[in-house]
């Protein structure tokens, strides 16, 4: 699997793996010890992350445990994940759980990397490839592998947010409802959004419920 073999195969990725996922710098920081003791580093395997067509990210993940399959990869290829999670969404004023995927377009796949594992992989239908740097695929950090299995296994359903700071919204229930404001802070550890709405005149903020919440 040298760079020239995949020179003509391989689409470079020049965007960076944290931009993808989101994933906080502080969090590997603080981590590194962590990550070099958790790495499943005794025979080489590592996560890395696979660009697909959007939308057919189940389908990709099928194809490619049958191509694992039938070509007896099982010692080389892993694990395929599409990473999802359950949210609340509020339509038609009810509130429902649903489940979305995390990264559209995505798909993790755990794995030795080399020549024929490499081939497997990049090879599946609707595989678009590796993203890395370059032409080479580059490995998740087990920070990052931490965080995204934790949120893709988190117990409690991810409240859907549409709205952003500074954006301008209507408060949809509670005290304060039919207010409009603009949203100053969004806490989504608490699931809360501090809104600032006019009373007597004044601006005032007030913290609601996300759910609780609809642009204008």
């Amino acid at each position: 699997m040298t760079d020239h073999s995949r020179q003509n195969q391989e689409p470079e990725n020049e965007f960076d793996i944290a931009d993808v996922f989101q994933t906080n710098n502080d969090l590997q920081d603080g981590d590194a010890d962590a990550s070099e003791e958790s790495q499943d580093v005794a025979d080489g395997r590592e996560w890395y992350v696979v660009h697909c067509y959007s939308g057919m990210e189940t389908r990709v993940k099928r194809n490619l445990e049958h191509r694992v399959e039938s070509m007896s990869m099982e010692n080389r290829i892993f694990a395929v994940v599409v990473p999802t999670e359950e949210q609340i969404e509020l339509k038609d004023g009810e509130r429902r759980v649903v489940e979305r995927r995390v990264f559209p377009g995505y798909i993790l796949v755990q794995m030795i990397l080399d020549d024929d594992s490499w081939s497997v992989v990049r090879n599946t239908p609707g595989i678009t490839g590796f993203v890395g740097i370059g032409n080479r695929p580059t490995p998740l950090s087990a920070a990052e592998v931490d965080h995204i299995m934790s949120r893709i296994e988190a117990g409690q359903p991810r409240v859907q947010v549409n709205f952003k700071v500074g954006d301008k919204v209507r408060i949809t229930e509670g005290a304060f409802a039919d207010f409009h404001g603009t949203v100053e802070e969004i806490d989504v550890e608490r699931g809360k959004v501090r809104i600032l709405v006019s009373i007597f005149g004044r601006e005032t903020p007030v913290d609601v419920d996300f759910l609780q919440v609809e642009k204008s």
